[in-house]
């Protein structure tokens, strides 16, 4: 999140998410998605400012939640 800030892209409000995105794993494999299985919930989220879907893919893929095995779906915030 710091290099994420340190570039200005980190943005702080809060919006409902599409439905299309991607999925950023380890060794940064990126799929379409998300397909949420039954066992797994969004814990909570990062908005950054990004000029593209593969722009914040892309920032996505410094993520630290790599390192335990998880995943970050990256999703177009829908304006409210």
């Amino acid at each position: 999140m710091g290099g994420i800030a340190a570039q200005d892209k980190l943005s702080s409000s809060g919006n409902r998410l599409a439905a299309e995105g991607k999925v950023v794993k380890a060794n940064h494999v990126v799929t379409d998605g998300p397909y949420v299985e039954l066992k797994e919930a969004v814990g909570g989220y990062i908005m950054v400012k990004a000029g593209s879907l593969q722009e914040a893919t892309d920032l996505a893929k410094g993520c630290p939640i790599f390192d335990s095995n998880g995943s970050v779906e990256v999703r177009t915030v829908v304006p409210m």
